[in-house]
């Protein structure tokens, strides 16, 4: 249903290889489960790379898909995703938010909470800092 590939919006993208009804659960957000303290010196190291890599579960956990991560951890950002995110239990779903064609990119809305230092490239003049 999806594949990674060059994106125009920032590096590796998802794209749909099929059409995506709306509300469908397209993959989850897999990653090693970290406490928020450890994620918190992992995602210095990342930042300075450029790539924000650790997703919060809850208050205490966090997915980190730099370690044991899948294909989801190439959705780009997008302040008008055509994705949405929801985390049950564990497990991280990357859902549709509308219908999505073939060979459109996925994009969700990161909603970065921490001190982030990443410039939104989600369309030409975003100057959303992530």
């Amino acid at each position: 249903m999806i594949e990674k590939r060059h994106s125009r919006i920032q590096g590796w993208g998802v794209f749909a290889t099929e059409p995506i009804p709306k509300n469908r659960r397209i993959v989850t957000y897999a990653g090693e489960k970290i406490t928020n303290k450890e994620s918190l010196k992992r995602e210095e190291r990342y930042l300075k790379r450029g790539h924000i890599w650790c997703f919060k579960l809850n208050r205490l956990y966090v997915r980190d898909a730099a370690v044991g991560g899948n294909v989801a951890r190439y959705i780009n950002h997008s302040c008008t995703p055509n994705c949405y995110t929801q985390v049950i239990g564990d497990t991280i779903w990357i859902r549709a938010a509308r219908s999505i064609r073939k060979g459109e990119e996925l994009t969700y809305d990161y909603s970065t909470d921490g001190v982030g230092s990443v410039r939104c490239r989600c369309r030409p003049g975003c100057n959303v800092m992530l």
